[in-house]
């Protein structure tokens, strides 16, 4: 059942490497705990207590406005192929916009696609495993190219449009930091 860790042990990395998806979890201190799946090529492990993933553009952007309250971040995976698992990461993190000196570091780990919004840098404190034995079986088919073809139609100044339109806020209102 249920193990942990202080770090994430290689065998951990490269499962971590052959998953899909991951769903991201934050909270600010009052408000809405948002809960987000994300896919694409969009995280790396840099090692084994820190992990960087590219935020792409999106409707709401919750984590951004959490961290700048209270920068606590869950990562978790699960296995919807092969042997059961969920993977849990616990720690705090920080966001890295276009505007600050740890942007340029970040593009060397995930690449820029069109429309993308920001990093988020995580310092792992807490490494969690359990069974995932409710976990449906699900074949990956491919990644889903609809919010590629978007921010490629728009364009970068349109995606900095939309940031200014939706993206400054959260749904409880906290500010995001897009904007500087």
């Amino acid at each position: 059942m249920a193990e942990q860790f202080d770090a994430l042990s290689p065998e951990l990395i490269e499962w971590i490497e052959r998953q899909h998806v991951f769903f991201v979890a934050t909270a600010a201190r009052d408000g809405r705990v948002n809960v987000s799946p994300k896919g694409q090529d969009s995280l790396r492990v840099v090692n084994g207590r820190e992990i960087v993933w590219l935020n792409l553009t999106g409707s709401g952007n919750e984590t951004a406005a959490h961290l700048r309250d209270t920068n606590r971040m869950t990562v978790m995976w699960c296995a919807f192929e092969g042997l059961p698992r969920i993977l849990r990461v616990y720690g705090s993190a920080d966001v890295v916009h276009p505007r600050d000196p740890a942007w340029e570091a970040c593009t060397r780990l995930v690449p820029l696609p069109v429309g993308a919004r920001q990093y988020f840098r995580m310092q792992l404190d807490l490494v969690q495993t359990s069974c995932g034995y409710a976990v449906p079986l699900m074949d990956f088919t491919e990644d889903r190219q609809v919010l590629t073809q978007w921010a490629e139609k728009r364009g970068p100044e349109g995606i900095r449009d939309y940031w200014q339109e939706k993206n400054r806020q959260s749904i409880d209102g906290l500010p995001t930091g897009i904007d500087g």
